[in-house]
């Protein structure tokens, strides 16, 4: 299956390249960017490339699917957003994204989550979508409320909270 790229007015999404090593690095190494994530500052460049290593061949088993966010004019890297931990029958995954420091509070991730939520539900099939963000993360709870997600009452955890939202179903 051919990567789905998607495109917004300022964004394209795109497959991550080893060309995208040191945004990679730069992105998963800030410590602003983990404030709110339970996963190790990466070290080095190694752990970058092996990291695009995994992600791509993660998206060549279809066990995901990972965007490169991308300004489009520029094509630099300020960021990931990802569809994965798909349920056993596809029909629910979880949604992941992280945003560089100087590109947040610009609306790039309310702009490139539009895109990814109509490829989940239109050509994955997906009837839910959830969203796992830290309870003092309300820059992403904001973001998910913005787009309908409703908090998921039956998640369990101290530190997190789950939003979920659901294919809309018509007759």
């Amino acid at each position: 299956m051919k990567f789905p790229t998607l495109y917004t007015e300022r964004l394209t999404l795109r497959e991550m390249t080893n060309d995208d090593c040191d945004s990679i690095f730069a992105l998963r190494s800030n410590e602003s960017v983990a404030t709110f994530q339970e996963r190790p500052l990466q070290e080095n460049m190694e752990e970058a490339q092996a990291f695009i290593e995994k992600i791509n061949a993660g998206v060549a088993n279809n066990d995901w699917v990972y965007w490169a966010l991308t300004l489009k004019e520029t094509d630099e890297l300020i960021g990931t957003i990802c569809l994965w931990n798909y349920s056993e029958n596809i029909t629910r995954a979880d949604l992941g994204y992280e945003l560089m420091p100087h590109s947040q509070g610009q609306g790039f991730m309310q702009e490139a989550l539009e895109p990814v939520l109509t490829y989940g539900f239109n050509q994955l099939s997906l009837n839910r979508i959830d969203a796992v963000t830290h309870k003092e993360n309300i820059a992403s709870i904001n973001l998910l409320k913005k787009f309908n997600f409703m908090l998921n009452p039956d998640f369990k955890d101290t530190s997190e909270i789950m939003y979920t939202q659901k294919r809309e179903v018509r007759s």
